[in-house]
């Protein structure tokens, strides 16, 4: 697919569809650049692109004619491939593909990538740093981690690496994307309100790995059956990582020990060593670890670096400490599984903030992870009485409804006493209140340290 002299759609107008948009114009291709809404600043995003008179905004209602006019359509992730326009587009013959597609046609060097419901962010972020300790600047960390793909495809040469972090929705529209190493971390329920169905969301995460051939390696949880199921079936070599037992081919937890093993095996470090908490960071170093290691980085490069990573911003992060009570930020626990892993890594008794926009998600095995650590849930957002529903379900009635973010910030604090923690991992999406987990984790981190 070759998109000079094309005109091309590009749908959404975020940092995404407009790194697509200028991706495409550096190809010498027209660009329409779309968006639903009506209000749309268009004058702001022309003067992005120097009026460039080879760029057409357009805003609100799609127009007919261009149905007949367009060669190429660009999803940004956030648009969902089944529109009615879009299915329209196909049905007309026009290729419709995402921006990670377009970025992979024009970037050039080497891509690791990394999917999963969850950890995607820390084991990119680490993946990432053993990368640039081993290549030096010509590493670029990109995707759903926030840096557009399309943005820094661009700069790329065949001597870079992209480590790329790849949500369910940059999947599903893929076409040759083929990274020369793979991860899926794991599969939990996860924006069906957008997939519909389970199998819809797993098969768009297992899109990471179907282009790839035999000189290509794929990382995969040895301990989700559906990704053993997989293993078999994929052309390319299969690496497995487990926190509950060795394994002949892989990386493994034994005891406090990390292990790689392929063929031979080494210690990559200790558990305590490492500055990250949690069974599930011991499992994102491995698959980082697992991915490193495939690619040829020397294991005393590797090990240097998984001793320092001090972890990710909004990922259990610690806060400050306020009259004995000890804050944490896991606004990045944005469903209930990865909130269950926020809950697992606490060591006091903890007063939780949760609650936030609704993804369809059920809470009642978040609610039972509480296993008496949890003194008291704060809700907030639109699906705080759906989170109190499931609670009773599950018999916990210690919960109180907050109006705002603010209230349930400081009710939590009132809540809490001396040696307990406040923890912030609302097992739901920030939309609705903020427009997305950082913006609502760095609000978080203000009210504490106001406190």
């Amino acid at each position: 697919m070759e998109a000079t002299g094309k005109k091309a759609l590009v749908f959404g107008t975020g940092i995404s569809g407009t790194g697509a948009a200028k991706l495409l114009r550096a190809q010498k291709a027209e660009v329409i650049l779309y968006d639903g809404n009506e209000d749309l600043d268009k004058e702001r995003l022309r003067e992005s692109f120097g009026r460039d008179e080879k760029v057409e905004i357009i805003a609100g209602e799609l127009p007919e004619r261009l149905f007949g006019e367009v060669d190429l359509v660009i999803l940004s992730p956030g648009v969902p491939a089944d529109l009615p326009v879009i299915c329209k587009m196909r049905e007309a013959g026009v290729p419709v593909i995402g921006e990670t597609e377009l970025a992979y046609m024009y970037g050039k060097g080497d891509v690791l990538a990394i999917t999963g419901t969850n950890g995607k962010t820390t084991t990119t972020t680490l993946l990432g740093e053993i990368m640039k300790n081993y290549k030096g600047d010509d590493v670029f960390v990109v995707g759903n981690i926030g840096n557009p793909y399309t943005v820094a495809a661009g700069k790329m040469t065949e001597r870079s690496i992209a480590v790329a972090e790849m949500s369910s929705f940059q999947l599903e529209t893929i076409v040759t994307f083929r990274p020369n190493v793979s991860a899926i971390l794991n599969y939990t329920p996860d924006h069906l309100d957008r997939h519909h169905t389970m199998e819809a969301y797993i098969a768009a995460k297992e899109n990471i790995a179907r282009n790839q051939t035999e000189k290509d390696y794929c990382v995969l949880n040895y301990e989700e059956e559906r990704m053993r199921e997989l293993g078999g079936r994929l052309k390319c070599q299969v690496l497995y990582f487990s926190s509950r037992r060795k394994l002949e081919r892989g990386i493994y937890l034994d005891g406090e020990d990390i292990v790689y093993r392929n063929p031979d095996e080494v210690t990559v470090c200790r558990t305590s060593q490492l500055q990250i908490l949690g069974t599930h960071n011991y499992e994102n170093v491995m698959a980082a670890v697992c991915m490193a290691a495939a690619y040829g980085v020397p294991m005393d490069i590797i090990r240097d670096t998984v001793k320092a990573f001090r972890g990710v911003e909004h990922r259990i992060e610690y806060v400050a400490e306020k009259s004995g009570v000890a804050y944490y930020n896991d606004s990045k626990g944005t469903n209930p599984d990865a909130a269950i892993k926020g809950i697992r890594a606490m060591e006091r008794p903890t007063v939780l903030i949760g609650g936030g926009y609704d993804k369809d998600a059920v809470y009642t095995g978040w609610i039972e992870s509480f296993d008496g650590k949890v003194k008291k849930l704060v809700l907030v957002g639109e699906t705080k009485e759906k989170i109190a529903a499931d609670a009773r379900k599950c018999g916990f009635t210690d919960y109180v409804y907050a109006d705002t973010f603010e209230e349930a910030v400081q009710m939590a604090a009132r809540y809490a006493a001396p040696g307990d923690a406040v923890l912030l991992s609302p097992a739901c999406a920030s939309w609705g209140m903020f427009p997305n987990y950082e913006v609502r984790g760095e609000k978080f981190k203000e009210i504490v340290n106001s406190l």
